[in-house]
């Protein structure tokens, strides 16, 4: 008798065991079958905060030498030995077309689609300022007011897709300078 207990409780586990491995088997199918037909979720808060910081870091890697012309030629009470000289004015002048050809080139990322319009009018905005900064650069009396205002419609415009999207207007003018 204790044989046949014994023999019956090892046919029940092994049931057991073979039940819960099969069943364990078909979740296991289900989990790695991917659903085709449902396109991911595209988180847009953060692709625009991603493009905006990709924006800064692309714009960073090649104003340097604009930047250092333009923070030397704004000193109020510079002496002329510290005001930039036509080398700096040179290398500030292409910088900013670099930055031009960069904005230029840039793509808006295919989860900002509801925001492509006004992102790709900011980055119009922005490429033209920084291209009006090169042409006024080569002059011999530079002025950038024409140029920082359309960086400031850049400004607007990037704002308004952000806001459309319940986030804060960035600025990017505090990132690049």
């Amino acid at each position: 008798m204790r044989k046949l207990l014994v023999l019956l409780t090892a046919v029940s586990f092994v049931f057991g065991l073979s039940a819960c491995s099969s069943n364990n088997d078909t979740k296991a199918d289900k989990k790695e079958t991917p659903k085709e037909t449902v396109a991911p979720k595209v988180d847009v808060k953060k692709e625009l905060v991603r493009f905006y910081m990709d924006l800064g870091n692309k714009i960073n890697a090649k104003d340097a030498d604009l930047n250092a012309y333009v923070n030397k030629a704004s000193k109020p009470d510079a002496k002329p030995e510290e005001l930039p000289t036509a080398d700096e004015k040179a290398k500030a002048s292409e910088s900013a077309a670099a930055v031009a050809a960069e904005l230029t080139n840039t793509q808006i990322p295919a989860g900002l689609k509801d925001q492509k319009a006004e992102l790709e009018a900011a980055l119009k905005d922005y490429a033209a300022s920084y291209q009006a900064m090169a042409d006024e650069l080569k002059k011999d009396t530079p002025n950038l007011d024409a140029a920082n205002a359309t960086f400031a419609q850049g400004e607007e415009k990037l704002g308004k897709a952000y806001e459309g999207a319940k986030l804060l207007s960035p600025t990017l003018g505090k990132q690049v300078n």
